[in-house]
């Protein structure tokens, strides 16, 4: 799902940050890597719409946890409304309706941000047990591009060995990414978020968006 796991990186912004329920998420603010993307109402979708400006369809696709469950940033129902709205189309949620995706050749290109590191070890592994991992088998059957922005706190412990086989398979792509808290979490990388729509139209010509890490 596109906001599986929005994480800030601030502490001392999330320590200030208050339940509201009239905000998006739920809080107030949220900043990463030092960028505020969520200050009152506005959330950063802004990659969202940036490729809707550009006339992209955007097919949402949701885990099974993101689909069902409410967090302290928001309430499962209000992410659905928003997300599926903003997109225009509705929200894929089971492995039964990701499956047509390759049959069907619905995608040109896929997109999975946040990608944790649960799914990345997924899919260096081949495990299709999600909508999202499904997703990703189903298009890459068809040689189309996968485009990845990882979040995850052991990208360069447990996870880095799938993220250099995922980085060395044909037709995967990453969103450029760094380390986020280097003296607080010491092997967590997170991608620039901002950069998806950039790296969406390099993955669509078959280029890896350079410096992969920042």
């Amino acid at each position: 799902g596109y906001f599986a796991d929005l994480t800030a990186f601030s502490e001392d912004e999330l320590k200030k940050a208050t339940p509201d329920q009239k905000k998006s998420f739920g809080i107030r603010k949220v900043w990463i890597n030092g960028i505020p993307v969520l200050d009152g109402e506005e959330l950063d979708f802004e990659a969202l719409k940036t490729l809707k400006e550009k006339d992209y369809n955007i097919l949402p696709i949701f885990s099974d946890i993101v689909y069902t469950t409410d967090t302290r940033f928001y309430k499962a129902d209000d992410l659905k409304k928003e997300v599926s709205e903003l997109c225009g189309n509705e929200i894929i949620h089971t492995i039964k309706d990701a499956e047509p995706i390759g049959p069907k050749a619905l995608l040109d290109l896929l997109i999975i941000a946040p990608c944790t590191g649960n799914t990345l070890g997924k899919l260096a592994l081949g495990i299709t047990d999600t909508p999202v991992t499904m997703a990703a088998k189903a298009h890459l059957r068809n040689e189309r591009p996968l485009l990845i922005a990882p979040s995850t706190n052991d990208a360069l412990s447990a996870s880095a060995k799938n993220i250099g086989l995922l980085l060395n398979t044909k037709n995967i792509f990453f969103v450029p990414f760094s380390e986020d808290m280097p003296k607080s979490k010491h092997t967590s990388c997170v991608a620039d978020f901002q950069l998806i729509p950039d790296a969406a139209e390099a993955a669509l010509q078959g280029i890896q968006l350079q410096p992969i890490i920042k």
